[in-house]
């Protein structure tokens, strides 16, 4: 079991030390380097980073490239279906749809079948925001595809679904 516990601590210390960013701390951080929950919230920190960076041309925050993915993609979803699908809280969901809708990039209808519900839709200026940020995320993604090495992508996606899955 030491070995098991050796390897996965050396493992966390090298995903760690690849996901350092300025708000490393200038000490050893021990057994957190063997902590998944802690190396991924610093992998998460860096990528968002580099996102944030990447966007800031656009004033887009990730989330709202994520509203903005979906509603490319299932066009005339609601508005409850949206926030569930991307796990924000409905309340913290209508501020973010607010923002989009007071810069143009989305719009709400009454849902054709329940008045009741909203469909969210893009406008064109919506796809158009939607497009450069696209092509921005990809070419982001290429440098993180670069890092990962071949097959790197596939494997990480496999196991962060694991993680992801409930139950």
């Amino acid at each position: 079991m030491s070995s098991n516990v050796d390897k996965t601590t050396a493992a966390g210390a090298m995903a760690a030390a690849t996901a350092k960013d300025a708000r490393s701390p200038a000490i050893e951080i021990g057994p957190l380097a063997g902590m998944i929950g802690y190396v991924l919230r610093r992998a998460q920190l860096a990528v968002f980073d580099d996102v944030i960076a990447n966007f800031s041309e656009l004033d887009l925050r990730p989330a709202e490239y994520s509203v903005l993915v979906l509603l490319g993609h299932a066009p005339g979803a609601k508005q409850s279906d949206v926030a569930a699908a991307l796990g924000i809280q409905r309340a913290n969901f209508v501020v973010l749809f607010d923002r989009l809708e007071r810069r143009g990039l989305a719009r709400r209808s009454s849902a054709p079948n329940d008045r009741r519900s909203y469909a969210l839709y893009l406008t064109d200026e919506g796809e158009k925001v939607l497009a450069r940020a696209t092509s921005l995320e990809s070419q982001h993604e290429r440098v993180l595809d670069e890092k990962l090495g071949p097959g790197g992508r596939e494997r990480l996606l496999e196991l962060l679904g694991k993680l992801a899955e409930r139950g």
